[in-house]
């Protein structure tokens, strides 16, 4: 069924909706410029790998395996002489997108009624029987055209709003056997610009399963959809590939043409959700810092009284005098300790310094998205973003991990140069190079070239590692970080904590806030990720990683002021895998997500996803450690060098 034109008061809205400021809204860079057809030229659809989608019957996701659209198996019509591969950026290609030439001819303005894009194909048993299993797990095929993705017009039951899904149905697996779609009508929307120019705003496509097509004498016959088109499992099945075109015109104009792409199904719950959590983690927040301000204030306070008093001309009576030294407790106790150097302090500065490499980077993204620099036609910005700027602030790694360590007294200063750019990088790599060997494996498309690998590695040690080892010659050259109290020669005996102060029990508190600080957002940056879906809401992102740095910073240092108090001196790892432990909930999140939403089946999807979830989980986990620790060096530092201590 055709999209009706939009009613005047739904064009009013749309409009405003258009014209309003939103945190999500987004413009285009000069690179990504429209293209203008004049009528009769020729406009290339492009297709790309296949991918799964959530269910026709129960929404589940039943692969996150890609496949290639000219895999042998599908039998798709293939261009004359043979597919060409269209250019594609860095972050498209790590991220799956294998975009080719096709078969299939459009011209602006021009409507086909029926073409056959190809002689007709058989389909072996084999071709059949692999063809009927991804139809059973609700593959989609994706087409762009002009760079929009074709989709099919979906309506949300809820609010009766319709947009554009991305991707359409490989067939229909309600009946068994399942039906193949054969027949596609491409529904093109086109707004003109200037008088005689056209410009593409949207695509649909209305896929069919029609067994009585065919070619008669050169002539082809769409048929229709009265029988369907099922692949046979015990003989060949010829299958002819026809396809009609009809151009729409469309008030839409090209700026605005990804809005019915970007589609929020519930927006109210997800700001009721972000504010609701926003106003309970601020207002924890809040507490902390008022606690921690009136409990320090007070402790400053006499700690300095107490150490203005000159004994000897103390002329109270002992008692008086056991209880002013009784006053001299809890945090300031271990003032000769608190700057004393952790134990494995050469690997937390090398944790340290990619932590920081890594919220620099992400905090970056957030701000070029936010301000429209990533846009959704250039597909694959995100991820060449996120890669080039890791790369780029290498130097901000080194630098940050060689001054730790040189805060820390530290004397393997080449060991330390070497690793802050070798050993998480290399950890990521070879993870991503054993789940990218299961890809490569099943003949999926999602598996990263070798020679792409090989650019990543190149790109690596060419840019990112001298900038390193630039970033850790000159925080060598800076002089260490000075405690501002000195550190005896005797290290403090540690009188036996309470339970909830001890690593697991407080590692679990305290790492479980700043998760609840993106727990919303995670649930919508999963479905983008697995459901192959358009992540465009970098306003709520913004908000949530901006909650999430403050209620990591604000739980850890009160996690280390207990434990200063109770006399425990060892905050310094303490503080980084406290705040790490969130990304234990992450990957707890992976799981529930994988139990609830996804029924992947095989040890290949089990593994591809599980391993995915570790990494994200393992890079949040230095992201949060790194923050929780620097917040609370910064606290250390402030309340010892607000005391006087002889």
């Amino acid at each position: 069924m055709l999209l009706r034109d939009l009613s005047p008061s739904h064009a009013l809205l749309a409009t405003l909706l258009a014209a309003a400021p939103q945190l999500s809204s987004a413009f285009y860079l000069p690179g990504v410029a429209p293209t203008s057809y004049a009528e009769g030229d020729s406009v290339p659809l492009y297709v790309n790998a296949l991918t799964a989608s959530a269910s026709q019957k129960d929404g589940a996701l039943r692969s996150i395996v890609p496949y290639d659209y000219y895999h042998p198996m599908f039998q798709f019509c293939r261009p004359d002489p043979e597919p060409e591969d269209r250019p594609e950026s860095l972050g498209s290609i790590i991220f799956g997108d294998r975009i080719k030439t096709s078969p299939f001819e459009l011209k602006m303005g021009v409507n086909e009624t029926c073409k056959a894009a190809c002689n007709p194909v058989k389909f072996d048993v084999g071709s059949a029987a692999f063809t009927n299993d991804k139809i059973f797990r609700d593959f989609d095929l994706n087409w762009l055209v002009d760079g929009l993705p074709a989709g099919q017009l979906l309506e949300v039951d809820k609010t009766k709003t319709q947009f554009y899904s991305q991707g359409f149905k490989l067939g229909n697996s309600e009946i068994s056997p399942p039906a193949l779609n054969n027949h596609y009508d491409i529904l093109i929307d086109y707004h003109e610009s200037t008088t005689g120019q056209f410009r593409v705003v949207g695509v649909l496509v209305q896929p069919s399963s029609r067994a009585n097509s065919g070619v008669h004498d050169g002539t082809p016959d769409c048929g229709d959809a009265s029988t369907p088109m099922q692949l046979a499992t015990d003989h060949e099945t010829t299958v002819t590939w026809t396809y009609g075109v009809y151009w729409r015109p469309s008030p839409t104009a090209w700026g605005t043409r990804w809005d019915k792409y970007l589609h929020v199904f519930d927006p109210k719950i997800h700001w009721f959700s972000l504010i609701n959590s926003a106003i309970i983690l601020v207002f924890l927040s809040l507490t902390v810092v008022s606690i921690l301000y009136r409990a320090l204030k007070k402790d400053i306070a006499r700690y300095n009284r107490l150490d203005s008093i000159d004994l000897e001309d103390f002329s109270g009576t002992s008692a008086a005098l056991e209880d002013g030294v009784q006053e001299d407790s809890g945090w300031k106790l271990v003032h000769g300790d608190v700057f004393r150097a952790p134990k494995y302090s050469l690997m937390l500065s090398v944790f340290l310094g990619n932590g920081a490499q890594l919220f620099v980077m992400t905090g970056a993204t957030i701000a070029f998205a936010l301000l429209g620099f990533l846009s959704p036609s250039n597909r694959g910005s995100l991820g060449s973003v996120m890669i080039i700027l890791y790369t780029l602030f290498g130097f901000i790694g080194g630098y940050a991990s060689a001054r730790v360590y040189k805060s820390f007294g530290g004397e393997a200063w080449k060991l330390n140069i070497g690793l802050t750019p070798l050993l998480v990088p290399g950890l990521v790599f070879c993870t991503f190079f054993l789940l990218n060997f299961f890809l490569w494996v099943n003949g999926s498309s999602g598996a990263v070239p070798f020679t792409t690998m090989v650019v990543v590695v190149a790109i690596w040690f060419v840019i990112s590692v001298p900038l390193s080892f630039a970033g850790s010659w000159v925080g060598f050259r800076q002089q260490a970080v000075a405690a501002p109290v000195r550190t005896n020669q005797i290290p403090r005996q540690i009188p036996p904590g309470t339970t909830w102060l001890r690593p697991i029990p407080s590692m679990l508190l305290v790492g479980l806030l700043p998760f609840a600080a993106i727990f919303v957002e995670l649930f919508f940056i999963m479905s983008s990720i697995w459901f192959s879906k358009v992540y465009y809401m970098f306003g709520f992102l913004f908000l949530c990683y901006g909650l999430m740095i403050v209620t990591c910073a604000a739980v850890t240092i009160l996690l280390v002021y207990f434990l200063l108090c109770s006399e425990n001196y060892h905050w310094h790892w303490r503080a980084f895998l406290a705040a790490g432990t969130s990304a234990f909930y992450v990957f707890l999140h992976a799981v529930a997500y994988w139990v609830t939403k996804l029924q992947l089946g095989g040890l290949t999807g089990g593994v591809l996803y599980l391993g995915y979830s570790a990494l994200i989980s393992f890079l949040f986990f230095i992201l949060t450690g790194t923050i929780g620790f620097f917040a609370s060096w910064m606290f250390v530092q402030k309340i010892y060098g607000s005391i006087k201590i002889d």
